[in-house]
């Protein structure tokens, strides 16, 4: 059974910068898609980063901020967050789905963590 869970998450100020962690158990196929995605309190879910087989994609609103990066070796996936905006406050959450491709949609991915909080004040 695939397994996430999410950890790095707190509050910070405007300029700051965070890591989250992503560890991964029971993920058997050997290739899978990795994202991470944030939720606004009261908003949709959006993706943020997504690394698979090649190049990670971001959301322009991350672009040059965000780093998404994996160590296999400890099946952990990261998110560094830098120059952190207020903006950028949200539920934040790990998915992994088999495949070879990135993608920012939720729909694309089948198993979720249960979320990591960030608070950025202004």
């Amino acid at each position: 059974q695939e397994h996430l869970a999410e950890s790095g998450g707190g509050s910070v100020q405007a300029g700051g910068s965070l890591r989250l962690s992503c560890v991964a158990s029971g993920l058997s196929r050997k290739w899978y898609r990795m994202g991470w995605f944030r939720q606004p309190s009261g908003k949709e879910r959006e993706g943020v980063a997504s690394l698979a087989t090649g190049a990670p994609i971001y959301a322009d609103s991350v672009k040059g901020r965000f780093t998404i990066s994996q160590d296999k070796a400890k099946n952990t996936l990261y998110l560094e967050m830098n120059s952190l905006e207020p903006e950028d406050t949200g539920l934040y959450y790990c998915a992994a789905a088999p495949g070879y491709d990135t993608s920012l949609r939720s729909v694309h991915y089948t198993s979720w963590g249960q979320g990591t909080q960030v608070t950025v004040s202004s």
